[in-house]
């Protein structure tokens, strides 16, 4: 078993008609622990009727939350999701709430140095008091995973390149992969190109790209692995691309061969692409049927 700890938003997305538990930490650990690795988050929640669903969702799913802290002044956080017709979302965030306030704590740098991968996103450096408690625990963190994870206008270059310098491991979508390159003046046109300037940049050995309905591509110990994509009746993708980094990282850390692993991601982010919300159950069962249909 494993040892994972995600950092960063946890939060209520709220759809025109209902709303689901989410946040791309919490979902990411919400499909690690699917695959019975041991995970830890640490996020804050407002002390308020948001949060407790929140912990009380990841402690049924076995996740620990003893460094989720719980706030007085802030509230939880809450983001506005609609679809388009393709199922594409977009979002509002409000600021600032609970989990801009990730304080530093004793223990959460224990877990963090004890733990076989960090993973963490850019959303959660928007406010300087997450933003700190990031970069502190990125020193003692032993492997460290960055989902880029771009929402306007919640991010600066510099401070992407300096998670980027800090990462074993990057994901991006392509769209942030294409953006993020030009912004730091990249000559490059295809994503192949972009990938590796990105790498050599940055000096990291692993980096993978979404392509949405197209697939994905990840560049693993000097090679370059792709997936196509899977023909789906997409639901809505919200949650799906943290679910695919979920399930890429976890066969990947178990030494899964790169090819089988990138097509495990991609199955998995399709199915959730399939189903309604960031969290749907999906069983080992019916990721293999899927890959074998």
């Amino acid at each position: 078993m494993n040892k994972f700890v995600c950092f960063g938003e946890v939060l209520w997305d709220v759809f025109p008609t209902h709303k689901k538990i989410g946040g791309a930490p919490l979902n990411v650990a919400s499909r690690l622990r699917s695959f019975l690795n041991d995970v830890k988050i640490i996020s804050a929640v407002g002390d308020d009727d948001l949060g407790k669903p929140i912990v009380d969702f990841l402690q049924k799913q076995e996740i620990k939350t003893s460094t989720i802290q719980v706030l007085n002044d802030f509230e939880t956080g809450k983001v506005a999701v609609t679809l388009n017709k393709k199922g594409a979302a977009s979002y509002v965030i409000e600021h600032p709430k609970a989990w801009d306030k990730i304080q530093l704590t004793t223990e959460a740098l224990e877990v963090v140095k004890d733990a076989d991968a960090f993973v963490f996103g850019s959303l959660a450096t928007r406010d300087e008091v997450s933003k700190n408690t990031l970069f502190q625990l990125l020193e003692v963190a032993s492997y460290k995973i960055f989902d880029v994870n771009i929402r306007k206008p919640f991010y600066q270059i510099d401070t992407l390149f300096d998670l980027m310098q800090k990462a074993d491991f990057i994901k991006f979508n392509d769209e942030e992969l294409y953006e993020i390159a030009a912004d730091l003046d990249s000559p490059f046109h295809n994503l192949e190109q972009n990938l590796n300037f990105i790498a050599s940049k940055t000096n990291t050995k692993t980096i993978c790209v979404t392509k949405g309905e197209h697939g994905a591509v990840l560049l693993f110990e000097g090679n370059l692995y792709y997936n196509s994509g899977f023909l789906i009746n997409v639901e809505d993708t919200v949650g799906s691309g943290d679910s695919f980094l979920a399930s890429l990282t976890h066969k990947l850390i178990v030494k899964a061969p790169a090819q089988k692993a990138l097509n495990f991601a991609c199955a998995v982010g399709a199915l959730v692409a399939k189903k309604s919300g960031a969290n749907p159950i999906i069983t080992e069962e019916e990721i293999n049927n899927f890959l074998q249909d």
